[in-house]
């Protein structure tokens, strides 16, 4: 089930708060194993974003994990701003406070994209991913894309493209300059043991009998390496 439907459901019923607080928590405590210098990124949704307790709850798990506040990055998207937007900036200043980054997640799906920008102390720009879709093939996508890697650039802000699933989308946004990307592509979630290269962390031995049991309780890890294209 994608989390396009999952997530409305859990906001609904009120479910998205516990498990928010679970995977802020469970990334952290990853990330704080990992030996090489990696960031984690975590989305947070609306509930959790105006609830008054929110940065208090990241300071007690970066404390409790050990992590680095400099390695975690909060994912917010444009629509949760909106619901009230004085808290949400507040709640945004407390958690720069603490040394955390923070991403507008889908760009370009949201209201007031530009005025959002220049009202909330966001680290990095993510391009919502329909608008890489054929980003190669479609000349007023391709403009779009375009202007939000200028506005990018002009504000000191790195630029990170969702949903790159094709050489043809990756190809363009190498030749237009976009240093971070993210996608099928490039790189497919999988179990964190899968990328110990990455994280610097020896995967243990698990057997056959406790796998299933590691399927459900192990982070997924998806990477987002800096955009490189074979030129042969």
């Amino acid at each position: 089930m994608p989390p396009t439907i999952f997530i409305p459901i859990a906001e609904d019923s009120g479910a998205i708060g516990q498990i928010g607080e679970w995977v802020l928590t469970a990334a952290c405590e990853e990330a704080a194993r990992w030996e090489n210098p990696l960031t984690v990124a975590v989305n947070v949704s609306a509930v959790q974003l105006h609830n008054p307790n929110f940065s208090r709850k990241v300071h007690e798990t970066l404390l409790n994990s050990g992590l680095a506040p400099g390695k975690l990055e909060l994912e917010i998207t444009e629509t949760a701003l909106v619901k009230d937007m004085p808290r949400a900036l507040a709640t945004l200043r407390q958690v720069k406070a603490l040394g955390v980054r923070v991403a507008m997640d889908d760009f370009g799906t949201g209201y007031s994209s530009l005025s959002n920008l220049r009202a909330f102390p966001f680290d990095k720009i993510k391009i919502d991913g329909s608008f890489i879709k054929s980003v190669d093939k479609n000349g007023q996508v391709a403009a779009i894309v375009r202007a939000v890697l200028g506005l990018g650039r002009g504000l000191g802000l790195p630029v990170l493209a969702e949903g790159v699933e094709t050489l043809g989308e990756l190809k363009f946004l190498d030749a237009e300059a976009c240093e971070i990307g993210q996608g099928y592509y490039i790189g497919r979630p999988g179990l964190i043991e899968e990328f110990g290269e990455l994280t610097g962390v020896d995967a243990p031995r698990v057997s056959n009998d406790t796998a299933g049991q590691r399927n459900r309780s192990v982070l997924a890890f998806a990477p987002a390496p800096a955009l490189s294209v074979d030129r042969a």
